[in-house]
């Protein structure tokens, strides 16, 4: 099957594949005739994922959310951080897959 490198890639590299595979299926017929869609997915994957980690991470800092909350209160720093992850995972994918 031809699809069966998607597989290997991250779950946003696969999220930008189902994108492209619904709204531009010819653009993804061109790529792949010209060799380049595993490696443009494995770079759009490390691309998000990279944002995704900086963005949480940035989040948490302004929000005052700090190893300390999480040894003095586990659930509300899992609580927060889980807003921020869910937040941060919009905008990524507003920015990068449905761009």
């Amino acid at each position: 099957m031809k699809d069966e490198f998607v597989k290997n890639i991250g779950v946003w590299g696969q999220r930008y594949y189902a994108y492209l595979k619904k709204h531009s299926p010819t653009v993804i017929n061109v790529m792949r005739m010209k060799g380049t869609l595993e490696q443009y997915l494995r770079d759009l994957d490390r691309d998000a994922q990279d944002m995704f980690e900086l963005l949480v991470k940035q989040y948490a800092e302004i929000e005052g959310i700090t190893e300390q909350l999480k040894i003095e209160n586990q659930i509300e720093w899992v609580g927060r951080m889980n807003n921020i992850k869910a937040r941060v995972t919009n905008i990524v994918i507003e920015e990068l897959i449905f761009c």
